[in-house]
């Protein structure tokens, strides 16, 4: 529930910068920067955050992360301006990256070693299913009945996930004062580094071409806006399908599940202008894209939890982190193929090779997991 709701309010606002912008009276360019805070502030906020809540014990922590979220979107709801409305987003924004991977650390431990990637993936499916459902209902929401709904219907969700916390999670060891520098310090090590690089190479190869779905759809299709959403709703579906079957996977190797949704997301993307021809094609290239791409996260996630044993929260947590460093490079390398004049159709092709980096190092890591060999604490 809580990464459903985390989901939801993450992404229904890229749908919304219209209203948003003209109910706080500035441009949709300056309104998407309310996008490019929540990123950064994920980024930022995770292991401060993380370091900060590791003086409670975990059920706790993940209590009054989910209230910083409540109170964000309250105050998002509530803004009288922009700038209101920018600090909202970034008080929701420092949950996101402790949450995950507080929660990812706290799943794995409820159950038996060989199922805990198919725990983590469990937790995730919130997050694939809020852009299934989450996401265009909020967008629809907000668009119909007003933005600020959109806000207060999170902040609901944030009170049901506090409450179902509350009573799901069992009480568990009392928290403990970290030790910064010790925690940082495994952070250094190569197995941790080299994991935390395979997922900005995955986040960063597909968010490549979500970036720029709808231009390169257009370009390969001729296909609308209204097509678009058809295919970011089977996008999400992806999503869901690959987190099921990575986190199975995964229990069984987690190397062997990162490869081959890695070798799955370099095949469809070098081959995108190839296999996107029609509509019916990219409905079912998408499906297979969106499930190829988020199939990825379950085992690099446990993958980066066992090599930094010591500090796994720490180390989750500034995965999730990485992950939307990824997004930023994504955006970023599509953005320069287009600058450089080669054309829509070379945006997946850049995120095939991006991927193709991300494969080179699920090799590196597997290499530097078996050198440190450590298990999860």
């Amino acid at each position: 529930m809580g990464a459903f709701g985390i989901g939801t309010t993450e992404f229904s606002p890229m749908g919304l910068l219209p209203q948003i912008a003209d109910g706080v009276g500035v441009s949709i360019p300056t309104a998407g920067m309310l996008i490019s805070a929540y990123a950064a502030g994920v980024m930022v906020g995770a292991p401060f955050m993380t370091l900060f809540m590791s003086r409670f014990g975990k059920r706790p922590a993940l209590i009054l992360l989910m209230a910083i979220f409540t109170l964000g979107n309250i105050i998002s709801a509530l803004a009288p301006d922009y700038l209101s409305l920018l600090a909202g987003r970034i008080i929701t924004s420092l949950n996101h990256g402790a949450f995950f991977g507080l929660g990812a650390v706290v799943a794995a431990n409820l159950v038996p070693a060989n199922k805990r990637a198919s725990a983590v993936a469990t937790m995730f499916m919130g997050l694939t299913i809020a852009n299934i459902g989450g996401v265009p209902a909020a967008t629809w929401i907000g668009q119909h009945l007003g933005w600020r709904l959109a806000f207060v219907i999170s902040a609901g969700l944030g009170v049901l996930t506090m409450l179902a916390l509350r009573f799901a999670l069992p009480m568990g060891r009392p928290g403990q004062k970290p030790d910064i520098k010790a925690e940082l310090k495994v952070l250094t090590r190569p197995a941790v580094l080299t994991a935390l690089a395979t997922t900005v190479m995955g986040a960063g190869a597909m968010f490549t071409l979500y970036t720029y779905i709808a231009p390169v759809l257009a370009t390969l299709t001729g296909a609308g806006d209204g097509f678009v959403a058809v295919v970011l709703v089977l996008i999400g579906v992806g999503f869901t399908l690959g987190n099921i079957v990575s986190g199975r996977l995964a229990d069984w190797s987690l190397t062997g599940a990162a490869a081959i949704f890695f070798i799955a997301l370099v095949a469809l993307m070098l081959l995108t202008p190839v296999l996107v021809t029609g509509k019916v094609s990219a409905m079912v290239f998408f499906v297979l894209w969106g499930a190829a791409s988020f199939g990825i996260a379950p085992p690099v996630q446990i993958q980066v939890m066992q090599v930094a044993a010591k500090a796994p929260g720490l180390a989750s947590s500034v995965n999730i982190g990485a992950f939307n460093l990824g997004n930023a490079l994504g955006a970023a390398l599509g953005g320069a193929v287009i600058k450089l004049g080669l054309g829509y159709a070379m945006v997946p092709i850049a995120g095939g090779l991006c991927a193709l980096v991300g494969l080179a190092l699920v090799a590196l890591s597997h290499r530097h997991a078996k050198a440190a060999a450590p298990a999860l604490e």
